[in-house]
């Protein structure tokens, strides 16, 4: 199976721009699952709740349809971050879109920092969702802080997390090498790349997107500043195989009787 990723810088509001991009990004790509950012369409660097209703729209919403037509073309699954308009409510959404349209939606479960403000804690929790025959697990950015988060997808099937992700701190590429160790599993992780400075925020993302393997195998990262698609070829149901000994299932062994006891 063909994975991959697309990092970018967004244009704050100009959604025309940012989907033009990643069309000319996925280009001739063909087959397989690319990841995009973090509110990919939209920028990051919201001011008020106003402005982001102004750009939040639904999971179905001209977004989704611009990414299925991207889909049926190249016969592509692609996850990409979002701000989702749901019931009066917003959430810092992925989307999960193939050739037949929205597959599956997760909603950021940890906010980080002035999102607070904005959205709503996701409530979508950590289910797997299929593609091409890999089951895949979402997550947005500071989920990754959060080792729950991605044993769950783990423990739920989960054969490849793809990570929508703005980071503006330094740890999460190196933390997701040690994710992929604790969990035998796939982890791609597209990051934006760029400034973006609005009001009194000024946020500098890390770029440094990745594809991890199971074990902790870093297969691909690009630099900081780099505008860049990448793709590798994986075996996902290797991901299934959660043996790190002869005698050593990082699943079966573990001592759920013990944990969280207080």
């Amino acid at each position: 199976m063909k994975v991959g990723f697309a990092q970018f810088a967004p244009v704050f509001g100009d959604k025309s721009a940012n989907l033009s991009r990643v069309n000319r990004l996925i280009g001739k790509t063909r087959g397989g699952l690319i990841v995009l950012p973090e509110l990919f369409n939209t920028g990051y660097a919201f001011t008020s709740k106003r402005e982001l209703g102004k750009l939040a729209e639904p999971a179905e919403g001209p977004t989704a349809l611009f990414l299925k037509a991207l889909c049926r073309e190249n016969d592509l699954c692609i996850v990409a971050g979002f701000a989702e308009q749901a019931e009066g409510r917003y959430y810092n959404s992925a989307v999960l879109v193939t050739r037949d349209g929205v597959q599956g939606v997760y909603r950021k479960a940890h906010l980080f920092m002035h999102e607070k403000h904005w959205f709503e804690p996701g409530d979508s929790g950590f289910t797997p969702f299929c593609c091409q025959g890999a089951r895949i697990g979402i997550l947005v950015c500071w989920d990754w802080i959060y080792p729950e988060a991605m044993r769950s997808l783990t423990v739920n099937g989960a054969d490849i997390v793809c990570h929508c992700a703005n980071l503006v701190l330094p740890y999460c590429q190196a933390a997701m090498v040690t994710r992929s160790i604790e969990n035998r599993i796939f982890i791609i992780t597209a990051n934006r790349t760029g400034r973006e400075k609005r009001g009194r925020f000024d946020f500098h993302f890390t770029g440094g997107s990745q594809i991890v393997a199971p074990g902790g195998r870093l297969l691909v990262r690009v630099r900081e500043s780099q505008e860049a698609l990448r793709t590798v070829d994986i075996s996902p149901g290797t991901a299934r195989n959660k043996k790190a000994t002869r005698l050593n299932d990082l699943l079966a062994d573990r001592r759920t009787d013990l944990y969280f006891r207080k």
